[in-house]
């Protein structure tokens, strides 16, 4: 068999940030501390962090006055925001820049008039937070092609933005539709895709034609590792998104002699490397091949506060 591996993969920019910002506050605060929702979606991130104290929470009102919350890398609405200042909560924010950024520009469309337009899934944590920066009815979630059939008569300049982890191809769909419909709308011409999904992708796409199989490390929660799964079964590959090693079985791979692994962005590398270790002790592996289609060195820098 014959096992080539997708790279860049795993870790982002923006999650590393997110980890360090928790693991640095447990360090500085010595007192426990809370982070509302996962800090990234997956769950061995997750359990690793509570090995070392920290608390999760869904509510702010589960969280002790004047304690210290960290608020998730998918970002969170206003009234979250709001809520912490209620409660006297010490805020660390591991938004990840490139969503603040989405925030950011939700925020100047409809300044200036705009009606805005977000694509993304319904109920994922990014969407909530930016959907959240601006007053209720203001945004329009849709999903899909089908979903800008409904949205409202719009008087005046409109704008989109879109879920940075969704598939290029899936926002590219949307926003053609969206141009067709409302010709003077306003937005990037690639959505708001961040440079990793964008990557990760790439690299998934430039390996199907060479595998039968793929594998994808992630959680299921996880948007971006299910758009790489979704992208491999474009392709007409076997696809199947994993959390760990555990998933594994021999049957899996019947009449499989290639397959391709790759990891969504808040996967830990050491669950892959179990995986090619597995692979090695239950099957001969005549190579191991891993294909870099652009070398990534974006860092975002952690918040003065927590600097050394």
């Amino acid at each position: 068999m014959k096992c080539i591996l997708a790279k860049p993969r795993g870790f982002c920019a923006g999650v590393e940030r997110a980890i360090l910002m928790v693991e640095k506050s447990v360090e500085k605060f010595r007192e426990p501390v809370y982070v509302r929702h996962e800090i990234v979606h997956n769950r061995f991130v997750v359990e690793s962090l509570r090995k070392i104290g920290v608390i999760f929470v869904e509510d702010l009102s589960k969280v002790p006055h004047s304690s210290v919350v960290i608020f998730s890398a998918h970002g969170v609405s206003r009234d979250v925001y709001e809520k912490a200042k209620s409660l006297h909560l010490k805020v660390i924010d591991a938004t990840c820049p490139i969503v603040r950024a989405v925030h950011k520009n939700a925020i100047k469309y409809a300044n200036s008039g705009c009606s805005v337009v977000l694509i993304g899934h319904l109920g994922h944590a990014e969407i909530d937070g930016t959907l959240g920066q601006l007053p209720p009815g203001k945004m329009h979630l849709v999903s899909s092609v089908e979903d800008i059939e409904n949205l409202p008569a719009v008087d005046g300049d409109i704008a989109y933005l879109t879920q940075t982890t969704l598939s290029t191809e899936e926002t590219a769909d949307i926003i053609f539709a969206l141009k067709k419909k409302y010709p003077n709308i306003q937005g990037s011409k690639t959505g708001n895709v961040c440079y990793a999904t964008t990557n990760r992708q790439n690299a998934v796409r430039s390996i199907c034609k060479e595998i039968d199989m793929l594998l994808i490390v992630g959680s299921q929660n996880s948007s971006n590792s299910n758009r790489l799964r979704e992208l491999g079964e474009e392709h007409g590959i076997k696809s199947i998104l994993i959390d760990s090693v555990e998933d594994l079985s021999k049957e899996m791979f019947c009449n499989i002699n290639s397959v391709g692994i790759s990891s969504g962005a808040s996967a830990p590398e050491y669950l892959v490397l179990e995986i090619v270790e597995w692979l090695k002790k239950h099957f001969s592996i005549e190579k191991i091949v891993e294909e870099r289609v652009v070398k990534e060195i974006t860092k975002f820098p952690l918040p003065l506060e927590l600097e050394e």
